[in-house]
C-alpha cells in the first residue's frame, strides 16, 4: 500500500505542475480532465502526508524518552506518544479506505428518473413521495434539484418525473437509490383498510458533460411537435415538444415542459447523454462483471431495493438486511444512515476482494 502512496503522491505533484502550465489551461478537455484527477486524490495525498508527520513525531518522542527527563516531563512524552500512536492507527484505517478503487462517476452531478410502476393511481402518488424525499435530502446536503420534465396525474402523483441535482459528490450517495422501491400501505380509497403494495423505479445516472461524451449531430434525429396535456393557450399551437433519438443506441428522450423549443431540446439533451453515457457505463460493467464472476455495487436496476412500510413506520433496505423503525424521518429525506450503510458495505466488500485477489 505505501509503494502505491508513494505513487500517488508524485502523481499528484506532477499534476500541480500541469495545472499550472500554460499549454493545458488554453487546452479545455485536458484541464478538466486533469483538475478532476487532483481533486480525486487530493484527500489521499493530504492523509499519507499527515501519516509521515505522525510517524515523524513518535520516532522523535521516543528518541526524547530514551534521554533522561524529569518525571512531569516524561509523563507529558508518554501521553503524547499514546496519542499519536491512536492517530497512525486511525490514519492506517482511513488510507486503506481511501485506496480502495474508486467510482469515477462519485463526484458527478446526477439525472434522477422516477416512475409509477405496478400498482397503478398509488404507485404513482409513491413516486411522488420519493420525489419529495429526495429534494429535501438534497436540500440537506446543500445540493440544487431541478425538474426537468414531470407527468403529473389527475390526483397529485406522478407517472414519471425528471429531475437534475447538482452539487458536491452527488452520484457517490444517490448511486444507491437504483431500483425498484416497494411501499405497503392503506390508500387513502381503500374502505375496509386493506395493506396494498405498490412498487415505483428509480434510475439514476450521472451527468455527462459535452466535452466527455460527443454525441454528433449526424447520430440524432429530432423530432418537433406539438405539446400535448397542461400547459394553457400554447398547446397545440405552438410545436415547442422536441424528442430526440440517438440512432446508434436508440435511445429516445421526448421533452415538452417548456413553452420554449430551444430550452426543451436543451434539457433532451441532457437527459439523452445522460443516458447514452449510463448505457456505455452498464455495459462496460456487465462485462466486467462477468470476467470477474462478481457484481460489487449498485446491483440490478430490476431488482427490489428497499421497502417503506407505512403500518409498522419501517424501512428495510433488502441488499444489506438493514431494517430501520423511522419511516416518518427517512421520508422527510433523513437518508443518512441508510446511505453510509450502504457505503460501508460496499467498501468491505471492495476490501474482501482485494485481500482475495491478494
Amino acid at each position: 500500500m505505501f509503494d502505491r502512496l508513494e505513487s500517488v503522491e508524485g502523481r499528484y505533484e506532477e499534476l500541480n505542475e500541469l495545472l499550472s502550465d500554460p499549454e493545458v489551461v488554453s487546452d479545455t478537455k485536458r484541464l478538466m480532465k486533469l483538475t478532476k484527477e487532483e481533486a480525486a486524490i487530493r484527500e489521499t495525498v493530504a492523509t499519507y502526508r499527515r501519516y509521515k508527520e505522525v510517524e515523524q513525531d513518535i520516532s522523535d518522542t521516543e528518541d526524547m524518552l530514551g534521554e533522561k527527563l524529569d518525571s512531569e516531563m516524561a509523563e507529558m512524552a508518554k501521553e503524547e506518544l499514546n496519542d499519536l500512536k491512536k492517530e497512525k492507527t486511525e490514519i492506517e484505517e482511513k488510507m486503506k479506505v481511501l485506496m480502495l478503487p474508486k467510482d469515477e462517476n462519485d463526484d458527478r452531478n446526477i439525472i434522477m428518473e422516477i416512475r409509477g410502476a405496478a400498482g397503478g393511481d398509488e404507485a404513482q402518488l409513491f413516486a411522488g413521495t420519493l420525489f419529495n424525499m429526495y429534494q429535501k435530502y438534497a436540500d440537506a446536503q446543500g445540493w440544487k434539484t431541478e425538474v426537468l420534465d414531470a407527468n403529473i396525474t389527475g390526483i397529485g402523483g406522478y407517472k414519471e418525473i425528471t429531475l437534475m441535482i447538482t452539487g458536491d459528490n452527488v452520484y457517490s450517495k444517490l448511486k444507491y437509490e437504483n431500483g425498484a422501491h416497494r411501499v405497503q400501505r392503506v390508500p387513502s380509497t381503500e374502505s375496509q383498510g386493506r395493506i396494498h403494495t405498490s412498487t415505483a423505479t428509480v434510475v439514476v445516472m450521472p451527468e455527462a458533460e459535452e466535452v466527455e461524451l460527443d454525441l454528433p449531430d449526424k447520430d440524432i434525429r429530432t423530432d418537433i411537435y406539438h405539446a400535448s396535456g397542461a400547459g394553457g393557450q400554447h398547446v397545440n399551437k405552438t410545436a415547442s415538444a422536441v424528442r430526440l433519438t440517438h440512432l446508434p443506441t436508440g435511445i429516445a428522450v421526448a421533452m415538452q415542459d417548456e413553452r420554449s423549443q430551444i430550452k426543451n431540446r436543451e434539457k433532451a439533451m441532457k437527459v439523452l447523454r445522460a443516458r447514452v453515457y449510463d448505457h456505455i457505463q452498464q455495459a462496460a460493467q456487465s462485462e466486467y462483471d462477468a470476467e470477474r464472476k462478481s457484481a460489487i455495487g449498485t446491483g440490478d436496476r430490476s431488482e427490489r431495493i428497499r421497502t417503506y412500510n407505512y403500518p409498522q413506520s419501517r424501512v428495510t433496505d433488502h441488499r444489506i438486511g438493514l431494517t430501520i423503525q423511522k419511516l416518518d424521518q427517512i421520508l422527510s429525506g433523513k437518508l443518512d444512515e441508510i446511505i453510509d450503510a450502504l457505503v460501508l458495505n460496499e467498501q468491505t466488500a471492495k476490501m474482501e476482494q482485494l485481500q482475495h485477489e491478494e
